[in-house]
């Protein structure tokens, strides 16, 4: 496992990111015939909240970002991005388990979407996230807390290790 940590995001961070979600986001855009080079960029502009945003680091470097922003009846967890130099290494799943387990802790759901098709819809499944509704381009999934212990919050067949 790679070593990793979370720090608050500001302002100068914004550029590195938006170019960490086009290359994040490109292959699942270009196979639903949505990606526009500009288009990937300014979303994220337009929609990115420093005050809800943590700044993935590995060995000092920026990998990604995740937001929570709290809803009336739930966090969103949004802007979920990793650079692809560190996907398969495990860090997102150990990023969304800690944040996971600190809403379960506070009780509180947590509601996400994920583009059709996308390989990360596995993770979430496999962290307990279940189908809520969908479209022909989204996937809307939502996650009861689960408070005591982890093995009692993971579907079926799945074992949950929060790996810090």
């Amino acid at each position: 496992m790679i070593e990793w940590n979370l720090r608050p995001a500001g302002s100068d961070d914004l550029e590195p990111l938006v170019e960490i979600r086009a290359a994040a986001m490109r292959p699942d855009l270009e196979r639903l015939g949505r990606y526009d080079p500009h288009r990937v960029r300014q979303r994220f502009r337009d929609a990115y909240e420093p005050r809800h945003t943590r700044v993935i680091e590995s060995s000092g470097t920026l990998v990604g970002c995740v937001s929570l922003r709290p809803d009336p009846d739930a966090h969103w967890l949004e802007h979920f991005y990793l650079s692809p130099a560190v996907h398969g290494a495990g860090i997102g799943t150990a990023v969304l388990r800690d944040l996971l387990a600190r809403c379960d802790r506070d009780a509180t759901r947590v509601r996400l979407n994920v583009l059709q098709g996308s390989p990360a819809r596995r993770l979430y499944e496999r962290v307990g996230f279940t189908l809520e509704t969908q479209d022909p381009v989204d996937v809307f999934m939502l996650r009861e807390p689960c408070p005591g212990r982890e093995s009692d919050c993971a579907p079926s067949g799945t074992a949950l290790r929060l790996s810090l």
